[in-house]
């Protein structure tokens, strides 16, 4: 096992353990934390926390000073997925191996259980122990993200019947869909570190170029992958209609998209950080994942 993935296990398990000890109250609204932690804890690469964490690092040569960030953003990306799941948008049974949180709680409770994520991942992040100045600028723009600029945004565009289906729109939807969480963890990790506007504008590359060939390797999986590999239902855009990367370009021009928008977010690191090793390697990681 190489240092790289040695690291990246210790950050998963390290962000594990602290979203554990969320929800656990005694109340007489248990399901609903139940049905929270379902979700949460129901495994993932733990890939935006992750960023966020290696981003102060770089910046300030600690990473501890982010975790409350790193695990509101976990918590917001994982309401996304418990919303995306339910019926009235993609309807999936299937999320990281097991069943998705509607067909076990009940459509109602994985509503709330996404509401209540999303208030606690703001509530989460303003306990950060950063410069006030900074903690502000990290939770807007975490909160820019997620609304109607960023991925929910995305996801009204990627749920129109009528919405414009060609590559640029793909990419538009995307980039807010996707892009815009991964941008925050780039950026919100910066801003943990007391990054200058250098480091949040090389940050915000990182986070864009990233999301692209993260986006690109999703829908390039989504054919040539199974549900038991990926621990979700593949296949679902083209049973939908749905056009993807892979759809419009191929896999073969998708696998030299990927590789060019990894580069670019290597690139975006150059001079601006301490130490951004890890950073690369995880780009270099996502790029070639197969799951």
């Amino acid at each position: 096992m190489n240092d790289f993935v040695l690291e990246l296990e210790e950050l998963t398990d390290l962000v594990n353990r602290k979203l554990e000890k969320f929800f656990t109250a005694q109340c007489p609204q248990k399901h609903l934390l139940e049905a929270m932690r379902y979700s949460l804890l129901a495994g993932g690469k733990r890939i935006r926390p992750i960023i966020v964490l290696k981003f102060c690092e770089a910046t300030c040569g600690e990473l501890g000073r982010a975790m409350d960030l790193a695990l509101a953003i976990e918590m917001l990306h994982t309401y996304s997925l418990i919303h995306d799941d339910l019926p009235v948008m993609d309807n999936d049974d299937l999320r990281r191996g097991r069943p998705t949180n509607h067909k076990v709680f009940g459509e109602c409770t994985a509503v709330l259980a996404g509401d209540a994520l999303q208030a606690a991942a703001f509530s989460t992040a303003l306990r950060c122990a950063i410069p006030a100045i900074y903690k502000v600028w990290a939770v807007r723009y975490l909160a820019d993200a997620a609304g109607e600029m960023g991925m929910c945004g995305g996801q009204e565009l990627d749920t129109a019947a009528d919405s414009d289906r060609s590559l640029d729109a793909l990419t538009h939807i995307n980039d807010l869909k996707t892009g815009a969480l991964l941008r925050a963890a780039a950026v919100m990790g910066t801003l943990a570190g007391c990054g200058d506007p250098d480091q949040i504008e090389a940050a915000e590359k990182y986070g864009m170029a990233l999301a692209r060939a993260f986006q690109i390797r999703d829908d390039v999986l989504d054919i040539t992958s199974s549900d038991e590999t990926l621990g979700k239902s593949v296949g679902s855009d083209a049973v939908n209609g749905k056009p993807t990367y892979a759809s419009l370009l191929g896999v073969e021009a998708c696998e030299k998209l990927i590789r060019q928008e990894t580069d670019a977010a290597k690139a975006a690191l150059a001079g601006s950080f301490q130490n951004a090793e890890f950073l690369c390697k995880l780009a270099d990681f996502l790029c070639e994942r197969t799951y």
